[in-house]
Order: structure tokens, then C-alpha cells, then sequence
């Protein structure tokens, strides 16, 4: 598990969008997280994945900007950006398996070649009828 130090996280409390009343207009309470990966203490790799995610969470200049607003309290959503926050470092952190390349058997490829050779003769037997009473 990667534990990232809380003084490279950036809090900042916005209004939140939508529905709440006269209560949405009033109070700053969706928390909208910023962490830059480039200035991070994430290892090297982890850091790699993380820019070359396509999550439009990431910035072009490699900042992972997360907006919370489900709860109507600012520490809510300061934990559920933390929360986010985490799973997708631990989406980056995790290494994807190396794909072996495999050879098709023999077998297949002659089943392979034998169905188009089957298939080619139905389609020539399509046609029009030749012949008849003349």
C-alpha cells in the first residue's frame, strides 16, 4: 500500500452544483482536492502510470484534480476526494501482467481454413438457376 504524505494534498472548499436550497448558495462545502504526481513522493513507475492514464482527472500538467460534493459537509467530502484519491493511486500501482504471444495450433488453423473452404462452396451453390424449359 502507498501512503501519500498529507502536505502533498491541496484542499480547497468551493460551493457545491445542484440541488441544496438556499443552503447551496450560502455555505462552501464541496472540497476539490489537487495533487501534483510530478512533485509527488510516488515511486517512479507508479508515477509513469498515473501520467499516462487517459482519466480526465489528470491535468496536462500532471495534476489529479478531484472534486467531491456528494455530502452536504465539507469533511465528508474531504474524506470521499481522499478516497478517490487513493483508489486511483492503487490503480496505478498495480502492474499489469505481461502478455505472452501464443502461436495459433495446428489444428485450429486447419478447422480455420477447412470452414472457409465449406463456407466458399455454400455461397458458390447461391445463384441462379440455370436451364429449364426453353
Amino acid at each position: 500500500m502507498i501512503r501519500i504524505p498529507d502536505e502533498e494534498i491541496v484542499f480547497t472548499a468551493t460551493r457545491a452544483q445542484g440541488a441544496g436550497g438556499q443552503n447551496v448558495n450560502k455555505v462552501s462545502n464541496a472540497a476539490q482536492l489537487r495533487f501534483d504526481i510530478r512533485a509527488s513522493s510516488l515511486p517512479g513507475p507508479v508515477k509513469a502510470r498515473l501520467l499516462s492514464m487517459a482519466d480526465q482527472r489528470v491535468t496536462g500538467e500532471g495534476v489529479v484534480v478531484i472534486k467531491a460534493q456528494r455530502y452536504r459537509s465539507l469533511e465528508k467530502n474531504r474524506e470521499d476526494a481522499l478516497v478517490r484519491l487513493r483508489a486511483l493511486v492503487a490503480r496505478a500501482a498495480h502492474v499489469p501482467r505481461a502478455r505472452k504471444a501464443t502461436q495459433p495450433t495446428r489444428s485450429s488453423q486447419k478447422k480455420r481454413v477447412d470452414e472457409k473452404v465449406r463456407r466458399g462452396q455454400v455461397k458458390q451453390q447461391r445463384g441462379r438457376v440455370r436451364g429449364g424449359l426453353e
